[in-house]
């Protein structure tokens, strides 16, 4: 099976990294394009027997399974721009959430799918999102489950949740990062801990909170109640949070959600034109 894919920004590039580094894919199975040329060549130098297309048609011609990686507002322009080459053996992936698969249905012939990755796919963990086409064929639901297992675990999701399991999924990495990275500069500025050794402490410290969820250790509300003693020191910083977080995280889900169906509305009506 070849492989294309259409735009190596953040996430393009991390797909690429992650299926050749998770034995998905064979660096020669693979062609990829970018509108920024040198941004492909990079991928290229790193992985020398990855081919780099001229244009999105070429690579849409050499490959089996295309990517379309590309922001919300691109991928109806590249659709049109690779169309001819899209028989109906082959199967277009788009990995963006404002895109259903019932507009791509619309404009291509082949089979489709919607694969929301995550950050966390980049060490071939954490939970790959995938919503198949009405008329996505059953040989290629197989090939993407086996390909997305390499990389990730795959979870199917129906349109309704799709914003909401994005936000968890590809958004949390980033939601949380900036959380940890609020706690480290709390520390340095309220005590006196380097801030390097605080990053380096809780850097760990999140990895291992990961493996005990992980392995099956705790739940979250368990793992909570183990630390936080009656009347011990976690206790009284829970009491802080509790009081102080509020409503931030239901803030957080109107605010994408907002954003989001902005996006649905410029998406609509660039497909409305169809």
């Amino acid at each position: 099976m070849n492989i294309g894919i259409i735009g190596t920004g953040n996430m393009g590039s991390m797909l690429v990294e992650a299926m050749i580094e998770g034995k998905a894919i064979s660096p020669a199975s693979m062609m990829i394009t970018n509108r920024t040329k040198s941004k492909a060549l990079l991928l290229k130098d790193k992985y020398k027997e990855i081919k780099v297309g001229a244009n999105p048609g070429e690579v849409a011609a050499e490959s089996d399974l295309v990517f379309v990686c590309v922001k919300p507002l691109d991928v109806y322009k590249i659709l049109n721009e690779i169309k001819p080459q899209l028989s109906p053996k082959k199967c277009v992936i788009t990995i963006t959430s404002p895109i259903s698969t019932s507009q791509i249905e619309k404009k291509v012939s082949c089979s489709v799918a919607r694969v929301i990755p995550s950050i966390t796919n980049r060490a071939l963990s954490g939970v790959t999102l995938i919503t198949y086409g009405e008329n996505c064929s059953e040989r290629w639901k197989r090939k993407i489950e086996e390909l997305i297992n390499k990389i990730g675990v795959p979870v199917h999701i129906n349109e309704k949740i799709t914003r909401a399991a994005s936000d968890i999924v590809s958004c949390g990495p980033a939601f949380f990062s900036y959380l940890l990275q609020s706690f480290i500069k709390a520390a340095v500025k309220e005590t006196e801990i380097d801030e390097n050794d605080a990053t380096t402490m809780a850097s760990e410290m999140i990895v291992g909170l990961g493996e005990l969820l992980k392995q099956g250790h705790y739940t979250l509300p368990s793992l909570q109640d183990k630390v936080c003693v009656k009347g011990g020191i976690t206790g009284e910083g829970i009491k802080v949070l509790d009081n102080e977080l509020g409503d931030v995280f239901e803030h957080i889900f109107q605010a994408t959600h907002a954003k989001f169906k902005d996006d649905l509305d410029k998406v609509e009506s660039q497909f409305s034109n169809y």
